[in-house]
């Protein structure tokens, strides 16, 4: 058993992101990802959201959803898939009288045939109206002309995966080169990592045994190339900034 949410704070602070970042690239509140990483999970919504938060936030750091989702389960949901059951009534004894049955149907009958005669009255009422020349009716006058809404901005943050068919030095740093550390070590074969932010800088020893996906959509390291820049946009050479 591991605690939920200081392990969602502690991913969250070493790759140095702040709420609005996430907020804007998960399209989860704030106060809902504050509230997951401090396990008060009845802040939230219901229990579906709560695991279909989890799992957002847990990929977005680069970790396992469905480990966030098991450990939640496991320790916070109990008898949800208890059905209720409910003891069937037995209907109750028929004792009115045919004669009772019999003027029940003729009152529903006579409020019938009353409703048919006013639908039929009121349309011959509004077909004999004469027709007003000049007026026109308030509710297409009145109706606001349809206002194009703004398309949503893109998001500004690059998400980046990387995984190593062989071991490599892998340096990131978020901004430039003198921002903050992301990550400095070996990134072995067969592993991956996902880093996150507005503008990634990285130094790889072997840039040609990674293989990168920026935003869900493979991308290539540039050829013969060490230090790249990675944003939203795309990938580029690094000019040494």
């Amino acid at each position: 058993m591991f605690e939920i949410g200081s392990s969602l704070r502690e991913a969250r602070l070493r790759q140095g992101l702040d709420f609005p970042e996430i907020e804007q690239a998960t399209k989860i509140r704030a106060k809902y990802l504050r509230a997951l990483e401090e396990e008060q999970f009845d802040l939230l919504p219901a229990q579906t959201y709560v695991r279909g938060f989890l799992r957002s936030y847990a990929d977005y750091l680069g970790l396992d959803p469905q480990l966030y989702v098991d450990e939640f389960t496991s320790r916070y949901v109990v008898g949800e898939d208890d059905a209720m059951v409910r003891p069937r009534r037995s209907p109750p004894p028929r004792t009115a009288p045919r004669l009772q049955s019999r003027a029940v149907m003729l009152a529903l009958l006579g409020i019938a045939l009353v409703a048919t005669l006013v639908i039929v009255a009121w349309k011959a009422g509004n077909a004999n109206k004469p027709a007003i020349v000049g007026l026109r009716s308030t509710s297409t006058a009145s109706t606001p002309a349809a206002t194009a809404r703004p398309k949503p901005r893109a998001t500004l943050v690059a998400r980046l995966e990387v995984t190593a068919a062989d071991a490599t030095t892998l340096q990131v740093h978020r901004g430039s080169v003198n921002g903050p550390l992301v990550f400095e070590g070996t990134l072995d074969k067969g592993k991956s990592m996902v880093f996150a932010g507005r503008r990634l800088w990285l130094e790889v020893a072997r840039p040609e045994v990674l293989s990168t996906k920026l935003n869900g959509r493979v991308v290539r390291l540039p050829r013969g190339v060490k230090t790249v820049v990675v944003t939203a946009r795309g990938v580029r050479p690094s000019s040494g900034a």
